[in-house]
């Protein structure tokens, strides 16, 4: 520690002080100044963490309906449910009845 109160009272002093304001203002700048800044990185961060929890849900639903879809395509009763209730269908001779 004495080392640097020395560089502070020796002669070089008003270049260490300036170094130090320099650094100061270099470190301030870099995270609130404009353009490329650590605030932004860290929005950018968040929002990155954002769309890959959004892709990660879509993918989730992907599977969801690629079960569905095979399950209606190799599952003739399942089709046949989802085909009543989506459309309306029935088998001939049968009543359907439609409440909303």
């Amino acid at each position: 520690m004495g080392k640097i109160k020395d560089i502070f009272k020796g002669p070089h002093r008003k270049f260490a002080w300036f170094v130090v304001i320099v650094t100061g203002l270099f470190a301030i700048l870099w995270v609130v100044g404009p353009g490329n800044t650590v605030i932004h990185w860290a929005k950018a961060g968040a929002e990155i963490r954002r769309q890959e929890k959004i892709i990660k849900e879509y993918e989730a639903q992907n599977a969801e309906m690629d079960r569905r879809i095979d399950r209606l395509m190799t599952d003739r009763d399942t089709l046949e449910k989802f085909a009543r209730e989506q459309f309306n269908f029935a088998v001939p001779g049968e009543d359907v009845y439609i409440v909303e």
